[in-house]
């Protein structure tokens, strides 16, 4: 049994990192215009700018899982759901991740794919997030505006 968990996980895997992947490879270019909003992105009250890649259907829910990839303005990824594929479960609004996931997730339908800009002040602010090996590093510099590549999934 555990071979074919094993193989259903790595499909898994492979299906949503095919999804993500951009076409082409990355280039200078490709990644600055990762690095801010397109103009004709749209925005929440709190300022959290985001482009709809694949709309949802339904109402937005209180509870969701979500499938996300985390990038710094650089484009290097500093989390991710998508190896091993466990998606995170949160409530949206309680205050259990950043205040600008809270804002954009509770507008969102199960089956949203979306890209997301999110201001330092509603992300990890004067802080950062130190490195958890080396509390002389940070894994995410303070005063650091976040992109975020999210698939909300059909809530169970």
């Amino acid at each position: 049994m555990r071979p074919i968990r094993s193989i259903l996980l790595l499909s898994c895997w492979l299906i949503s990192a095919v999804a993500w992947a951009q076409t082409g490879p990355a280039t200078a270019d490709s990644l600055s215009s990762l690095a801010s909003p397109p103009a004709n992105s749209l925005s929440t009250t709190g300022g959290v700018r985001y482009v709809v890649l694949q709309p949802g259907s339904g109402a937005p829910s209180t509870r969701v899982a979500v499938y996300y990839q985390g990038f710094l303005p650089d484009g290097r990824v500093f989390d991710s759901t998508l190896a091993p594929a466990k998606p995170l479960r949160l409530r949206v609004g309680r205050g259990e991740v950043i205040r600008g996931w809270d804002e954009l997730l509770g507008l969102l339908p199960p089956g949203s794919r979306v890209r997301a800009w999110i201001p330092a002040h509603l992300a990890y602010g004067a802080q950062g997030v130190r490195s958890p090996d080396d509390d002389t590093r940070y894994l995410i510099p303070p005063d650091t505006d976040l992109r975020f590549d999210i698939e909300l999934l059909p809530a169970r």
